[in-house]
């Protein structure tokens, strides 16, 4: 028979449906994301660490998973939260298999469409996953330990979440000559960074060296690099100052060496987060986060629209970007109006709060990688 498991909340809440994946507790920020696919892209997604994510699409699960799906090393989500969960038979490895293996636990089997309003009105609130016999579904005393679970929890911004998520140093050259060569180097500043990023870079020709979030400006500018991406992660970027600190050396690495011998810098989500204080702009909580791969965002410059693919929790306080910086909003998300990306006035350096490598979600915006490598091209000759 199904494990019972209940999900609480710290609004005093508690959700009583089926368990799946591991058999662990968990606890953490409770998100949702609307994307109809790519459940696994979003699981191994390092931007939800600390997360216990609800997919509003009511069936997961139908095409099972797979390695050239996985965006890192492992599942990041502390817990996954769907209304229907299904298997598969083709030879793939199914969704609950997946996450047993990685120690994650599931919960199917409740009103997912009630608990997005919830979250909706009340903003992202921590959450509890507590499992428990069957024969115990209901358990008032086992839901006021689950609501208990939830309001000890710490926030985000108490976890040392980018340094969780970060990887070692690697290089990873091109596997194919690009139409630019193989000779540029982009450095990649892995604040938990998605692997479609370097596919991007990488299948463009470029070699890439990532180096860990803990890296210094000057390990960074020690490979001579021709190009610089902060990457996605996640968490509150007002909670590591010390990358920010570094973000702001490479950028002033960048600004000193002006438009005589530019070196490009691409800054994505928690990237273009990091680089907007490292200018002296200030980031603030969305209520309840940008999730899912059908965000429309407008470009100012030549007022196209494109659907994007996001996961963050902050975005860029518009009015506090200093004048004297010289970057400029340059792109707005037309749901809610906020900052969705920055662009120096006169240098090659840029920003996107959404993911441009769009996996899960379009791939609309694959070009932000050709521009920025045409960038680094013009940059290098």
């Amino acid at each position: 028979m199904a494990r019972a498991a209940v999900l609480g909340l710290e609004d005093g809440t508690a959700w009583w449906g089926e368990a799946f994946g591991d058999g662990s507790a968990a606890a953490g920020e409770v998100v949702f994301n609307t994307a109809m696919t790519g459940y696994q892209e979003v699981c191994s997604d390092a931007s939800y660490n600390g997360q216990v994510v609800v997919m509003t699409y009511p069936l997961i699960g139908n095409y099972g998973t797979f390695d050239l799906a996985s965006e890192s090393r492992r599942p990041w989500v502390e817990a996954l939260v769907v209304r229907e969960i299904t298997t598969t038979s083709r030879g793939l490895t199914d969704l609950d298999a997946y996450l047993r293996a990685h120690g994650v636990p599931g919960l199917s089997g409740i009103d997912t469409r009630a608990l997005v309003r919830r979250l909706r009105t009340a903003g992202t609130l921590r959450g509890a996953i507590l499992q428990v016999a069957p024969h115990l579904a209901g358990s008032h005393e086992v839901a006021q330990e689950a609501i208990a679970s939830a309001r000890a929890s710490a926030p985000l911004a108490q976890r040392p979440l980018v340094q969780e998520s970060t990887a070692p140093a690697r290089e990873v050259g091109a596997v194919r000559a690009g139409a630019r060569g193989a000779t540029l180097k982009i450095a990649l500043l892995d604040t938990g960074v998605k692997e479609n990023q370097l596919r991007e870079l990488v299948r463009r020709g470029a070699s890439v060296k990532a180096f860990p979030a803990t890296a210094t400006a000057r390990e960074v500018l020690a490979w001579s690099p021709d190009g610089i991406v902060i990457t996605n992660g996640p968490g509150d970027p007002a909670a590591i100052p010390q990358v920010t600190a570094s973000v702001k050396l490479l950028l002033g690495a960048a600004l000193q060496r002006g438009s005589a011998r530019p070196l490009p810098i691409l800054g994505i989500c928690l990237g273009h987060q990091l680089l907007a204080r490292a200018v002296g702009a200030s980031t603030s909580r969305l209520r309840f986060g940008h999730h899912g791969s059908n965000h429309p965002v407008q470009d100012l410059r030549t007022g196209r629209v494109a659907i994007t693919s996001q996961n963050h929790e902050f975005q860029v306080d518009e009015a506090s970007i200093p004048a004297a910086s010289g970057f400029a909003v340059s792109a707005r998300n037309l749901n809610d109006g906020s900052v969705e990306g920055l662009a120096h006035r006169t240098l090659p350096i840029r920003t996107y709060q959404y993911h441009p490598e769009g996996a899960p979600g379009p791939h609309d915006n694959e070009p932000v990688f050709d521009a920025f490598l045409s960038d680094v091209e013009a940059a290098a000759r």
